[in-house]
C-alpha cells in the first residue's frame, strides 16, 4: 500500500525510517518481497534501500541501483538514523565470514546499528553473520540442503513478535548451513522463540542487541523455493525436492502458500514494536542502550 504525499503529510504522526541493507543478488525481487511485508500494516514506513558501498551487484541493472540505493558508506557520513534494519541473506554460506569480501564493512554496519538503528532484524546469513559478529555463535555446513517447508514450534508465545501465531507454523527453509541450538542457549541473553526439530532454531531474539535473527525464509514468495529448484535442475546441480512444498512433493504441480498469513503476523509484530518503543525524537535513537521494552 502506497500512500501519497498529501494524505501522508496530514497525518499526525511520524514515519517509520526503515532500511533495507539488500545483499542478495536478485535486488529487485527482494525489495518487493520485504517492502510487502512492512508495508502491510496502517503506519507510515520511509523504505530506504541499501547497498554495501564497494561491491558492485551482477544481476541489477545499474540504473536500478544509480536510481534507488544508496551506499552504506552514504549513509553514515549523512549521521541519520533508523527506526529498523533488515539485513539480508546473501548466496555466500560456503565461505567462512572474514573470507567474504565486504566483511569487514559488515562489521562496521552492525556496530553502526548499535547507535544509529532502534531495531534490527538479521535474515538467514545477515542473521547468522550477526549473531556470529555479537555473540561469537558458528555456522556449520550441512551434509545436504535444508530445503522446502518445514513445521516450526512456537517457544515463546507471550513474546511481543509472536503476537497471534499459532502453536506451530510453517517457514519455507533454503540453505546449506545451520545454527546449533545448544551454542545458542549457551550464549547469555539469547532466547530461541522459534524452533524445528528438523531444521533447527529458527527466530532467535537479542534484546542487548537491539536485534531479531532469522535463519529461515518468511518473505519468500509462493514460487520462490520453485525458482530455485528449477535453476539447480536446469543447471544440473545435484537437488532434492523441496520438501512439503508441491501437493504430495510432485514438482511438476503448483506449489501451496501455507505461511504467508504468519509472515505477515511476524513482520507487523517487529514494525508494531518498534512504533511503541523508539523514541518519537529520532535523533535520541542508540542513546538508550536499553532492551526494546525496557
Amino acid at each position: 500500500m502506497v500512500v501519497d504525499e498529501e494524505l501522508a503529510s496530514h497525518q499526525d504522526i511520524r514515519p517509520l525510517r526503515i532500511g533495507l541493507l539488500n545483499l542478495m543478488p536478485k535486488k529487485i525481487q527482494t525489495e518487493n518481497q520485504f517492502a510487502r511485508l512492512i508495508g502491510a500494516t496502517p503506519l507510515q514506513i520511509e523504505f530506504s534501500l541499501i547497498r554495501m558501498s564497494e561491491h558492485e551487484t551482477k544481476n541489477t541493472a545499474a540504473e536500478h541501483m544509480e536510481s534507488f540505493y544508496r551506499s552504506f558508506a552514504e549513509i553514515k557520513v549523512s549521521g541519520e538514523k533508523f527506526d529498523g534494519l533488515i539485513i539480508t541473506g546473501a548466496p555466500i554460506e560456503h565461505l567462512p565470514f572474514s573470507s567474504v569480501t565486504y566483511w569487514d564493512e559488515l562489521k562496521q554496519v552492525f556496530e553502526w546499528t548499535q547507535t544509529h538503528v532502534h531495531s534490527t532484524f538479521g535474515v538467514c546469513w545477515g542473521g547468522m553473520a550477526m549473531i556470529n559478529h555479537f555473540h561469537g555463535v558458528q555456522k556449520h555446513m550441512l551434509d545436504t540442503k535444508a530445503f522446502g517447508c518445514f513445521r516450526h514450534r512456537n517457544m515463546a508465545p507471550a513474546s511481543p513478535y509472536l503476537r497471534g501465531f499459532s502453536d506451530d507454523c510453517v517457514i519455507p527453509v533454503s540453505r546449506w548451513t545451520e545454527m546449533r541450538q545448544s551454542e545458542i542457549a549457551a550464549s547469555p541473553g539469547l532466547t530461541t522463540l522459534l524452533f524445528s526439530e528438523q531444521v533447527g532454531p529458527c527466530l532467535v531474539e537479542d534484546p542487548s542487541h537491539r536485534a531479531l535473527y532469522i535463519f529461515n525464509h518468511f518473505e519468500y514468495d509462493s514460487d520462490t523455493l520453485k525458482q530455485e529448484y528449477d535453476r539447480d535442475v536446469a543447471a544440473g546441480t545435484p537437488i532434492n525436492v523441496p520438501g512439503n512444498y508441491y501437493p504430495d512433493d510432485d514438482p511438476s504441480r503448483t506449489p501451496l502458500n501455507r505461511w504467508r498469513s504468519h509472515a505477515h503476523l511476524l513482520y507487523g509484530n517487529w514494525i508494531s514494536e518498534i512504533y511503541q518503543t523508539v523514541p518519537y525524537d529520532s535523533t535520541r535513537i542508540g542513546l538508550d542502550r536499553t532492551d526494546l521494552r525496557g
